[in-house]
């Protein structure tokens, strides 16, 4: 059975492990200092929270999730990052998280829940696809540095 709550000061070391993962896989180079910077942002809770899925007592899982203002509608809740353990992969860990990501979202009162993912990431878009309705926008990213 899957278990979704916050995360602690103990799943420090455990996050980090699924955080540098997450990065590897979309080929994003963070500093060691960067992964210090967002736990202490995840641990603060003001800006971007966090929720973690516990499988016999271990982090298997990661959901990273923040709030914004929305100029149409009541504020949206923005997925910024999910990532699930290789080895526990299809046994609705993501699911899970997703889930209870809908649940804070509800509970804060947003208009909508939303992430975004690469094209070619077939296995969680299979997933994406039951859990939510893909509405054809395509993202772009504009340097500013």
């Amino acid at each position: 059975m899957t278990e979704i709550g916050p995360l602690g000061p103990q799943d420090r070391a455990a996050w980090e492990v699924l955080a540098r993962g997450y990065k590897a896989f979309y080929r994003t180079e963070v500093p060691d200092h960067g992964y210090e910077e967002m736990w202490r942002h995840l641990q603060d809770g003001r800006q971007v929270h966090a929720l973690g899925a516990r499988t016999d007592g271990n982090l298997v899982g990661i959901a990273h999730y923040l709030f914004h203002a929305s100029g149409w509608t009541a504020d949206s809740c923005y997925l910024q990052d999910l990532y699930v353990d290789e080895t526990v992969r299809g046994r609705g860990v993501a699911r899970a998280l997703i889930e209870r990501v809908a649940e804070a979202a509800r509970e804060r009162g947003a208009a909508r829940l939303y992430w975004s993912t690469q094209q070619h990431n077939t296995t969680a878009r299979t997933l994406y696809d039951k859990v939510a309705t893909f509405n054809g926008f395509i993202r772009y990213d504009y340097p500013l540095s």
